[in-house]
C-alpha cells in the first residue's frame, strides 16, 4: 500500500476526520475508549472514510456496519469484500440483511434508503455506539440541492444534508466528515492508498434522478459554472439558517397550542394562526412526533377542513399510516385510516400480562409504559376494591378488544367503555390503556376507575372491617 502522507488529498481527508473527532471533545462518545460506527457500503466514498477513520482514530475505535439489501446479484460478494476490507485494517465488522418493501408512490431508491438507515440504527444500538459516520461529500450535497429544487421542495428540503444531526426517531447522531470535500479528492486519496472498492451497477442507471444529474447535468454545469458546488452549498446553508428561524417560531406556537405534552394541538389555537404560520406549526409538530413530512397540498387540505367544518367533524386526512382526527377541540394523529371509525378498539395490541397478587404495591407494565399501584384504602374510596377480590383469581392486564362494558357507579347501568371515554372527554389516542381483570371479570379501567359490577358488596353495604385496596394507574413520565 502506497504511503501518501504528503499528498494534498491525503491531508485534506485526514484533516476533515480530525475536525470531526475534535468537534465535541467533552462529549462522552469521543472519549478515548469510545467507538463510533462507519456506514460501509464498500463503494469508493465509504472505503475512503473507513480507511481514513482507522488512521486518524485507530482501528479499535471504529466499527464498520454494512447493510445487505439483496437488490443486486452481487450483494453477497459486496458483503464478503466489506468484511475482508475491515478485517485487513483490524476494524470490527457487523452486517444486517434487510428486505426492501416498496409502498405505492415510494421509489425503490427511497425505500432502500429508509431500510438502510433503520438497519444502521439497529446495528448501532446493538453494538453500543452513539455516533454514525456517513461518507456523503460535496458532490452529493450539490446533487441533493438540485434534486430538491427540481421537486419544488421548501426550505427544509433545500437545507439538504447537515454535517451533524440527530433525525427525529433515530437512535444515534449522524456525522458527515467529508461533506466539504469533492468526489475527485476522494478518488485521489483512494488511488494514492491503492484502495479496492466495489462498483454498484445501479449507479450508472440514468433512469434514477440522482444518477441522471450526476452523469448528464453536473458535468455540463462544471463547464459553464465551475463554482456551482460552492454556490449550491451556500444555498443549502442559507436555507438551513432560515429553517432554524421557522423552527424557533414553530416552537413558540407549539408551546401555546400543545395539549398533553404535544401529543395533540388545540384546534382553536392552531386556527388562530394565518395559514402559512399554521402550516409551519403542523410541519414542526409532525416532525416532533416522528411522522414523515407531508406535502404542502396535504397540509393545506387539513387546514381547509379544520376551518370549514364543525369541531367534531370526522377529518379525512390520511398520512403515513395515520389519520388526523378532531375531537372536543383537540386535533391529533391516530393509527389507521380515516375511513375507520375512531377508537372502536385499542390502537396497539399488547400481550396479556398476568399477576397472582399477593399484596404487591406496584405492577410494572412496560409494554403500556406505565404501572398499576395498589395501596391500602378506606372502604368509601370509590377506586378501592376488597383485597380478597384481588387474591381470589389471577389479575390480568389486557388490551381492549371492543364492546367491553362496566358500571361506573354502584347502582348505575352498564355502559360501553367507548361511551364512558367519550363522556369524560378522553381522546382516542389516550385510550390505549391496560384493562385490569380479576379472572374473567373486568375490575378497573385507567381514566375511568373501578367497575362496580365486579363484586356484589358495594357502597353502604361494604363489609365492615374488610381490607380494601385502592387501584391507580400511573403513566411513565418519560416516553422513550
Amino acid at each position: 500500500m502506497t504511503h501518501t502522507a504528503d499528498s494534498p488529498a491525503d491531508r485534506l481527508v485526514l484533516d476533515a476526520l480530525g475536525v470531526a473527532l475534535s468537534a465535541r471533545p467533552a462529549a462522552s462518545e469521543y472519549a478515548a475508549d469510545a467507538r463510533f460506527a462507519v456506514a460501509f457500503s464498500g463503494g469508493i466514498d465509504s472505503s475512503v472514510l473507513l480507511d481514513a477513520a482507522a488512521r486518524v482514530a485507530g482501528p479499535s475505535r471504529c466499527i464498520a456496519l454494512h447493510v445487505h439489501h439483496g437488490l443486486s446479484p452481487h450483494a453477497d460478494q459486496w458483503l464478503a469484500h466489506c468484511e475482508a476490507f475491515a478485517r485487513e485494517r483490524g476494524i470490527a465488522f457487523a452486517a444486517q440483511r434487510v428486505e426492501v418493501m416498496c409502498e405505492v408512490g415510494v421509489s425503490i431508491e427511497a425505500a432502500a434508503r429508509d431500510a438502510r438507515y433503520r438497519a444502521l440504527d439497529t446495528l448501532c444500538v446493538q453494538h453500543g455506539v452513539t455516533t454514525l459516520w456517513l461518507a456523503q461529500h460535496a458532490d452529493d450535497q450539490a446533487e441533493t440541492v438540485l434534486l430538491q429544487l427540481l421537486r419544488g421542495a421548501g426550505l427544509a428540503g433545500l437545507a439538504a444534508m447537515a454535517s451533524e444531526y440527530l433525525p427525529a426517531g433515530a437512535a444515534v447522531t449522524r456525522v458527515r466528515p467529508l461533506l466539504h470535500l469533492l468526489r475527485a479528492q476522494l478518488e485521489q486519496y483512494a488511488a494514492g492508498r491503492e484502495l479496492a472498492w466495489v462498483d454498484d451497477e445501479s449507479n450508472a442507471d440514468t433512469r434514477y434522478a440522482r444518477n441522471a444529474l450526476r452523469h448528464d447535468v453536473l458535468p455540463a454545469l462544471a463547464v459553464h459554472f465551475p463554482g456551482f458546488r460552492d454556490a449550491l452549498s451556500r444555498t443549502a446553508a442559507h436555507a438551513a439558517s432560515s429553517q432554524r428561524l421557522l423552527d424557533e417560531l414553530a416552537r413558540v406556537d407549539l408551546q401555546a397550542a400543545a395539549v398533553d405534552a404535544g401529543r395533540a394541538l388545540s384546534r382553536d389555537a392552531l386556527l388562530a394562526l394565518a395559514d402559512e404560520r399554521a402550516s409551519n406549526l403542523l410541519r414542526f409538530w409532525m416532525r416532533s412526533l416522528g411522522l414523515p413530512a407531508a406535502s404542502a397540498a396535504r397540509l393545506a387540505d387539513a387546514l381547509r377542513q379544520l376551518r370549514e367544518v364543525g369541531e367534531d367533524h370526522g377529518l379525512r386526512i390520511d398520512h403515513a399510516g395515520q389519520a388526523l382526527r378532531s375531537y372536543r377541540g383537540q386535533i391529533y394523529w391516530e393509527a389507521g385510516d380515516s375511513a375507520e371509525p375512531a377508537d372502536e378498539t385499542a390502537l396497539v395490541a399488547h400481550d396479556v400480562s398476568e399477576l397472582a397478587w399477593q399484596g404487591e404495591s406496584i405492577w410494572r407494565l412496560p409494554q403500556w409504559r406505565g404501572t398499576f399501584v395498589f395501596t391500602e384504602a378506606h372502604a368509601d374510596d370509590r377506586n378501592a376494591v376488597p383485597a380478597a377480590l384481588l387474591r381470589a383469581a389471577p389479575l390480568a392486564a389486557r388490551s381492549r378488544s371492543g364492546g367491553e362494558r362496566m358500571r361506573s357507579s354502584a347502582h348505575g347501568p352498564g355502559r360501553t367503555l367507548k361511551n364512558l371515554f367519550q363522556e369524560q372527554g378522553v381522546p382516542a389516542w389516550k385510550r390505549d390503556v391496560p384493562l385490569l381483570f380479576a379472572g374473567e371479570m373486568l375490575l378497573f379501567v385507567p381514566l375511568l376507575g373501578v367497575n362496580f359490577a365486579a363484586w356484589p358488596t358495594q357502597d353502604d353495604a361494604r363489609e365492615a372491617g374488610a381490607a380494601y385496596i385502592r387501584i391507580d394507574w400511573r403513566e411513565d413520565l418519560l416516553i422513550a
